[in-house]
């Protein structure tokens, strides 16, 4: 356990930080999972803006740290190739 004042600010600061951290990569999962389901129903363009709206939010969590920058270029273009097999 943290014995020096400075460690357990540490604590305290690691605590709030992975309370934000977690609500952006569960942001992220459904803005996934929207994708999926629009791909899953075949519905071409719900998959299409469904996309675009995933696109940015998973850039976002490049930029924020939550995931890493080759991570979410695969995710995008897997995705990506499968919403353009569609239709």
């Amino acid at each position: 356990m943290a014995n020096s004042p400075q460690a357990k600010k540490r604590a305290r600061q690691i605590e709030r930080r992975t309370e934000v951290n977690k609500a952006r990569r569960s942001r992220i999962r459904t803005f996934l999972r929207a994708v999926e389901e629009a791909i899953e129903s075949g519905d071409s363009a719900a998959a299409k803006a469904a996309l675009r709206a995933a696109q940015p939010e998973l850039m976002r969590g490049v930029t924020k740290g939550i995931v890493h920058k080759n991570t979410a270029s695969r995710k995008v273009s897997r995705l990506a190739s499968r919403v353009k097999a569609l239709g």
